[in-house]
């Protein structure tokens, strides 16, 4: 559970109940409307199952959401005690009612491990949002990293900060991106993991709030989890329209987390790409409520529509630099294999995160940091980058293609970046989905693991990292989960047919 209770308001719950699709709160009946109360029972459960509103949250009193919603209070409370029977209400006389998830349910919550490397050849891995190196760019990049190496060689090989040429090499693109900044300004790190690490170490202490979107990338929520933290989700607007600004500030307000996560640019997992317009606002609220808030860029780069302007980056929002830490990576636009990310923060703050560093990982590995420098100095990682944006739109398009035309119940938006797919699996469970499709011989994660106290059971996400051929059968593999499992057979699954790239 959560660990900070958060109420939703009659008029808010009102707007939310609201905004859902008809199909999905009114479910016909023998040709008939389901009775109110039922109806009224189902959105809330849906908004639950979907971390709209958070689990643990309190809900209004009947007789308010009555008047919001102009039904009778008999309505409300029919609707709350049919709830409870189900597990996604509990109630305590005098205390009120709030949010909840059913004991028992499938509920996983961590990253996928990885796919051994024996199991490779007969099970398709969608588990993993990363794609495989752009050649000859990475080869090339390692030898001009060997060139570059001897000088190194001669030193103790420890750079906390990051070698300075690649400090500034970063700092340069800043600049290029409209952010002037100081190679002062930037520490390398070993992957994006390795900076939201450190950042977390220093600025929010065990038993600190954090705020985070509701769903996030599961491997940083898993890394707050074990590092004590209390997460406070935050519900993400619909249709891939970036973050709700009034769910933001009311947390903000009366949650004081110490810290807050976000992904502006092709959120993982959903796609979202945040308008310049919320990216000010979300900064002014945080520092209005003295939160610092982290701002993940490990996606931006990974543009897949022509012509498709970015907004300017979060910290362009924040010219005095003491409410915005950003975080960058190289995997996701170049490789995962070279273990490099970087923070972009005050120069405080950045001597402070190297001065804690020396009680973690004294330092990124010397050849890794030669190479990205390399990359960056060259024009390599522009070149790179377009490889990595074509094959990326053309993955898209097939998974995009393979799932509507064998799973045309299940409902998504193409994103306009990113790596990743977040699609609603028609109703069923995508914990369910997923645990069959693994023993058809495809690894997909379940929309649990992106959120908070079990969310998100209704979605999986599916990542660009397949071509057509392999996306036809990673999509045909998943039809045949969700027909076992609406049919409640899961349990007579066969084991995994080879799959022949």
């Amino acid at each position: 559970m959560t660990q900070w209770t958060s109420s939703v308001g009659a008029p808010q719950l009102a707007r939310l109940l609201g905004s859902q699709h008809t199909r999905d709160t009114v479910t016909p009946l023998g040709g008939r409307r389901l009775p109110a109360y039922r109806s009224l029972a189902d959105g809330i459960r849906l908004l639950v199952l979907e971390g709209r509103v958070p689990v643990a949250a309190r809900l209004p009193a009947e007789r308010e959401l009555a008047a919001a919603l102009s039904v009778s209070r008999t309505t409300v409370a029919a609707a709350y005690e049919a709830l409870r029977g189900e597990g996604f209400l509990e109630s305590r006389r005098g205390a009120g009612s709030w949010t909840a998830v059913p004991a028992g349910s499938p509920l996983p919550t961590r990253a996928l491990d990885p796919l051994p490397p024996e199991a490779a050849a007969s099970v398709i891995d969608l588990g993993c949002a990363a794609l495989t190196a752009p050649e000859p760019w990475l080869t090339r990049a390692l030898q001009g990293a060997l060139e570059e190496l001897p000088p190194y060689a001669h030193t103790h090989g420890d750079y906390p900060a990051g070698l300075p040429a690649l400090r500034q090499a970063v700092a340069d693109r800043y600049t290029a991106r409209g952010v002037p900044t100081m190679p002062e300004q930037i520490m390398i790190t070993t992957g994006a993991m390795g900076a939201v690490a450190a950042i977390c170490r220093l600025m929010a202490g065990r038993g600190e709030r954090v705020a985070v979107e509701s769903p996030s990338y599961a491997n940083v929520l898993q890394l707050m989890r074990e590092a004590g933290a209390r997460l406070v989700p935050v519900a993400m607007a619909d249709r891939l329209t970036g973050w709700d600004l009034h769910a933001w500030r009311q947390v903000l307000r009366d949650a004081a987390p110490r810290m807050a996560y976000v992904i502006a640019d092709f959120h993982n997992p959903t796609g979202a790409l945040a308008p310049e317009e919320q990216r000010r606002e979300l900064v002014e609220a945080a520092r209005a409520a003295g939160t610092l808030l982290v701002a993940d860029e490990t996606m931006s780069e990974l543009v897949l529509e022509d012509g498709l302007e970015l907004p300017r980056p979060v910290c362009a929002f924040d010219p005095a630099g003491n409410a915005v830490i950003t975080v960058g990576s190289a995997s996701k636009s170049f490789w995962a294999g070279l273990r490099i990310g970087w923070v972009r923060a005050a120069p405080d703050v950045i001597r402070n995160l190297i001065a804690a560093r020396a009680y973690a990982d004294l330092g990124t590995p010397v050849i890794d940091q030669l190479a990205v420098t390399w990359l960056l100095n060259t024009g390599g990682w522009d070149s790179a980058l377009g490889i990595r944006r074509e094959q990326t739109r053309e993955n898209r398009d097939a998974v995009v293609a393979a799932v509507r035309r064998h799973l045309p119940d299940w409902e998504f938006t193409v994103p306009r970046g990113g790596l990743t797919l977040w699609a609603r699996t028609g109703g069923l469970s995508g914990s369910r989905i997923a645990e069959a499709a693994e023993r058809l011989g495809v690894r997909v994660p379940s929309g649990p693991r992106f959120g908070v106290d079990g969310a998100f059971e209704g979605y999986v996400r599916l990542p660009f990292t397949v071509g057509a051929p392999v996306a036809e059968q990673a999509a045909t593999r998943l039809a045949e989960a969700t027909r076992l499992v609406a049919s409640g057979a899961t349990a007579a699954v066969e084991t995994p047919r080879t799959y022949v790239a």
